[in-house]
């Protein structure tokens, strides 16, 4: 079975006809009807019914011709992609946590990509979802974040499906909240005093093949009283800035993201928890230029933002 012979099956089923069918594919009748034929025999269906009134499809056929119509309009599309010169714009993906300097890195990136056309998909989310999108081929590269207790296990993961991973950044997680949050003015502060205030937290810590309930308890202090869970960061920083009694946990923030919106940075006492971000991306993947212009920005942004 080839694209030509699927292409004589949709016309003569449109035309119902050998003969006209052959017409407006400028070939010869026999060759139209030979191509038919020999399409039966790879498929071991009836296609036609031949007639006095024409060629009529049979049940076989109708489904077959629909499958083929799909495909012939597929192939159309993408040879119309390539004549009109879409396929030489330039594309960038990938998946992340939720993090400052990386958001950061994006748009230094953004800056410096010039004038030729580009699509650049950036999406933050956890790193179950992460791995799923490359695995998918949704997206190019990915950063995964997660607690340094679990190495092992992604570093397993990840060459077990065909993946590697670099090292971006080390780092242990700080506070943030509103200049006018009580705790803001302590010169200490330790996990009880964070007991008694509403903690803004991303709704989806997700490590694979874990249970969501173990990893709360493992990545979650538990005398938080008061939790709200978002998935957006533009919400944790209205949450942050309008509301004193809030406060997050989340890798380094730059001085200027914590005076945008009124925020203060603070150390928790007794918090020694090591978290990695790792860029993965397939193996054998060769890396675009854009790929490692975003890489050089997510490396001077890191240096800035994690000393």
């Amino acid at each position: 079975m080839n694209i030509l012979h699927m292409k004589y099956a949709v016309e003569v089923a449109r035309l119902g006809s050998l003969n006209k069918a052959a017409e407006v594919l400028m070939t010869a009748q026999p060759n139209v009807s030979r191509s038919i034929k020999e399409l039966e025999a790879d498929l071991g269906i009836t296609i036609f019914q031949r007639t006095t009134k024409g060629m009529v499809l049979t049940p076989d056929g109708e489904a077959f011709v629909d499958n083929a119509r799909d495909i012939i309009h597929r192939i159309d599309k993408i040879e119309q992609a390539y004549r009109d010169g879409a396929h030489k714009k330039r594309k960038f993906s990938i998946s992340v946590p939720r993090a400052c300097y990386i958001s950061s890195a994006l748009a230094e990136f953004s800056k410096n990509i010039g004038n030729a056309d580009v699509e650049i998909y950036y999406k933050e989310t956890n790193s179950k979802k992460t791995i799923k999108t490359l695995l998918e081929n949704e997206y190019k590269l990915g950063i995964i974040r997660y607690s340094e207790n679990y190495d092992k296990y992604y570093k397993t993961m990840l060459e077990e499906k065909g993946l590697t991973g670099e090292l971006v950044a080390e780092f242990s997680y700080v506070l943030i909240m509103s200049k006018d949050n009580p705790l803001a003015s302590k010169p200490t502060i330790t996990y009880d005093d964070l007991s008694q205030y509403v903690e803004i937290a991303h709704a989806d810590p997700y490590v694979p093949t874990l249970s969501m309930s173990k990893v709360f308890r493992e990545e979650l202090p538990d005398n938080i009283g008061q939790r709200i869970f978002v998935f957006e960061r533009a919400s944790q920083f209205d949450l942050l800035s309008e509301n004193p009694r809030t406060f997050m946990w989340v890798s380094p923030a730059s001085q200027k993201i914590l005076d945008r919106y009124n925020l203060v940075q603070r150390v928790c006492e007794g918090n020694k928890k090591v978290y990695k971000d790792l860029l993965i991306y397939h193996k054998g993947y060769k890396l675009t230029a854009l790929d490692k212009d975003f890489i050089t920005a997510l490396c001077d942004a890191r240096r800035k933002f994690i000393k």
